[in-house]
């Protein structure tokens, strides 16, 4: 019925009755009516229906609402991140008719022309974003006061004693709401009490609950783990590739323990290079349907913070039976690949196998080879093979340059911190030609595994990174030019070797590296679909995820899909029905949770950041203005920590170029533009509020003294949401929140 439901509305050209609809679908009994009631309730709930104020229906892609997510800043206004639209809608505080950061909301447009953006009101909330929220309990009256950690959510939740589980003032909660009051007043449970806010470990937990990641197995998992081996038997390895006696090793971290991936190589008689990528079989332990499996997929990916890591699976299987660890017996998935010298592939094959891995290397240790010809110990019968790595990683860098793949270079922070979680320093990460040889073999790897299954036209999970819009990719070349800077090269072509032209034209200006990272965050988000749409970014016409099944539910899916497919050659109806089902679900809530976890780690990292900065309050810095707003400009330092100059606190009336992204004082002329050389002074830093106030102490190209000692105790911004809306690729200002790609081995992000 819902189905029919649909189609009749959509071929409607006015809204229904619920009697006209009864007599278009012939219903004769109440049983009958009921159903279709409760179905238009249904797709009423999900946004696809309109039910009007004069109780008639409509599809509500007819009607003039929109259907889309909140984004609240902590000012009190919001914007409407709308379905399917480029475009975001602005919610005045006085228009938001109850809804709150992350609730999915009908919207209506109220004005198109007199301002330049969109604004809209709140008609209703669908659905609640957030249904538990985390704060400090404080106890007044005998009434628990809730303060949220996430100042973006105006909620007051007040909790009785006997819904406190015996919680104490200064506590971290979770808290349920409960009843409302008014339109931000609730009554609230707390459901789980994370500690006092001063334990060590207790400010990255409340972060990791914000983001509902969940930090404990449950018991099901639990049990289920210890019915698995703790080590490869001889009747797992029949049928599969025995590489046992092969050259095979790992390469990762220092501090790495949950190893997914080993590599091998040889060089051929005919001058060709074989490949090949063994990847840890993580769906051999993990059967689809399992407790372990539902969990991983809830999951869907493992988190990794400062100060710990938070895994998709236990760590009897991540850093067990599951981990590619030296001198063990493991079951694996190989992908071994023949390239000629061009880096062209002449074949390939994909296998199950069982493989020893011979050592157990660190990019350290093999950079120290491949860069400084300096062998460490224990790596002498390796030396030769890690060289023709290197050559074979230089052909297909190569190769992927020609046809037009993006390497936009952008720098990784990397926070230490001691036993207590309190950080000691902030470095930049390395990214050395270990971490690049094996970025380029995985790549090779997942779309050589793609391509085999698109080929098949079999259902199956791809990880897609979209065309950039041509509109931003003109409004970046046109702040360029307002720099007086000339790329040639045709935009509406709008491909890959557009952009790497774009930046290859770019890479000598003082400015490359701010301007780099706008060029990136003009970029769409690289996500997991059913439809394979290309990776813009690799300039690859089909990708996937297979390399890191330990850590990725999308792998751990490939891995068992090439099962399927390919080793036990299930490829019936009823197969072929299931997989088309299950594989947008997973797609659609694998980028979900992927999104969440990035959040999570960015989130933290702000945290820490600020925190390290709180013991370096009135000392001096170098860095970069990496953002020029209306009431301030942000500053980088050379290690990523960046803070905000408050407008207010300069040192003379400044006038904002919105179009040039600049400041220019009123009186002294002094001009600020991104990409600027500047010495700050730290101000002001908050590990609460995740911000940090800088000062300038001088401007280098002109060394005129702005010193300024005000601490702008009151300055409105958050490190979470720094460079919003930095580039005018959006119709409003602070709607975007900036998005730096974390370049961990095999493009996490990517």
């Amino acid at each position: 019925m819902r189905d029919e439901l649909i189609a009749i509305l959509g071929a409607s050209d006015k809204a229904l009755s619920s009697v006209e609809l009864e007599g278009k679908l012939n219903l004769i009994d109440a049983d009958e009516v009921k159903e279709m009631m409760d179905t238009l309730s249904s797709l009423e709930k999900d946004a696809i229906v309109y039910h009007t104020n004069k109780d008639r229906y409509m599809l509500l892609r007819d009607s003039h609402l929109k259907r889309g997510i909140m984004r609240v800043n902590k000012k009190g206004f919001g914007f409407a991140d709308i379905d399917d639209s480029p475009e975001d809608v602005y919610i005045s505080q006085d228009n938001m008719n109850g809804a709150i950061h992350d609730d999915i909301v009908l919207v209506e447009i109220i004005s198109k022309k007199s301002i330049p953006r969109l604004e809209g009101r709140v008609v209703r909330v669908l659905e609640r974003g957030i249904t538990t929220y985390i704060g400090e309990i404080n106890f007044k009256n005998d009434k628990g006061y809730v303060t949220l950690d996430d100042n973006k959510i105006k909620l007051t939740i007040i909790v009785d004693r006997k819904h406190s589980l015996n919680a104490v003032d200064g506590h971290k909660v979770v808290v349920k709401l409960l009843n409302r009051i008014n339109n931000y007043t609730y009554n609230g449970e707390v459901i789980e009490i994370l500690g006092h806010k001063n334990d060590p470990g207790v400010d990255i937990l409340s972060v990791v609950k914000k983001y509902s990641i969940d930090t404990e197995f449950p018991p099901e998992v639990k049990e289920e783990v210890k019915t698995l081996p703790n080590e490869v038997s001889e009747e797992e390895m029949k049928g599969r590739k025995d590489l046992r006696s092969e050259m095979i090793f790992t390469i990762d971290g220092d501090d790495t323990k949950d190893i997914d991936d080993a590599i091998s190589i040889k060089k051929l008689n005919n001058g060709n290079y074989l490949l090949g990528v063994h990847i840890a079989d993580v769906s051999h332990y993990v059967k689809e349907g399992s407790p372990l499996d539902d969990e991983a997929m809830k999951r869907g990916t493992s988190v990794y913070l400062v100060d710990r890591v938070i895994p998709m699976l236990p760590h009897e299987l991540s850093n067990g039976i599951c981990s590619l660890n030296p001198g063990t017996d493991r079951l694996t998935i190989s992908c071994v690949m023949e390239f000629d010298h061009k880096g062209n592939q002449i074949d390939y094959d994909i296998f199950p196998s069982v493989i020893r891995s011979r050592k157990q290397m660190t990019y350290k240790n093999v950079n120290s080879i491949l860069e400084k010809n300096i062998v460490p110990e224990g790596y002498e019968e390796f030396a030769d093979t890690l060289r023709e790595m290197e050559e074979l990683a230089k052909i297909l860098r190569a190769m992927k340059v020609r046809r037009g793949y993006i390497d936009f270079d952008i720098d990784e922070a990397k926070v230490l911190v001691d036993s207590n979680g309190k950080p000691t320093d902030v470095v930049l990460r390395d990214r050395g030609t270990g971490e690049k040889l094996i970025e380029d073999f995985m790549i090779a790897a997942n779309e050589c595994v793609a391509t085999h299954i698109y080929f098949m036209n079999l259902p199956f999970i791809y990880r897609v990174h979209e065309t950039p819009k041509e509109e931003k990719i003109k409004s970046f070349l046109n702040y360029v030019s307002l720099l007086g800077y000339h790329v040639e090269g045709n935009v509406k072509d709008n491909s890959p070797k557009t952009v790497q032209h774009i930046i290859e034209s770019l890479d000598d200006k003082p400015e490359f590296k701010i301007l780099s990272s706008l060029l990136l965050r003009s970029m769409q988000k690289a996500v997991y679909k059913t439809k394979n749409l290309g990776h813009f970014g690799l300039a690859s016409k089909c990708y996937t995820h297979f390399t890191s099944p330990i850590r990725r539910y999308p792998d751990t899916t490939v891995h068992r899909l090439l099962h399927t497919y390919l080793f036990d050659h299930k490829l019936d109806d009823k197969t072929i029905s299931h997989w088309e089902e299950k594989l947008e679900y997973v797609a659609q809530h694998s980028s979900d949770r992927e999104r969440a976890s990035v959040d999570c780690e960015r989130e933290v990292d702000d945290m820490k950041m600020a925190e390290y900065m709180e013991d370096h309050i009135g000392e001096e810095f170098d860095g970069m203005i990496s953002s020029v707003m209306s009431f301030g400009i942000f500053v980088e330092l050379d290690n990523l920590i960046e803070g905000l100059v408050p407008i207010k606190d300069m040192d003379d009336f400044y006038v904002y170029d919105e179009d040039r992204m600049c400041l220019t004082g009123e009186k002294s002329h002094k001009k600020y533009s991104l990409g600027d050389r500047v010495r700050v002074k730290v101000v002001r830093a908050s590990k609460e509020e995740k911000t940090i106030d800088f000062a300038f102490v001088s401007n280098k190209s002109d060394n005129n003294s702005t010193e300024n000692s005000s601490s702008n105790n009151n300055s409105n911004h958050n490190i979470n949401n720094k460079h919003k809306n930095n580039f005018n690729f959006n119709n409003h200002n602070g709607n975007k929140k900036h998005n730096k790609k974390h370049n961990n081995k095999d493009h996490k992000n990517r």
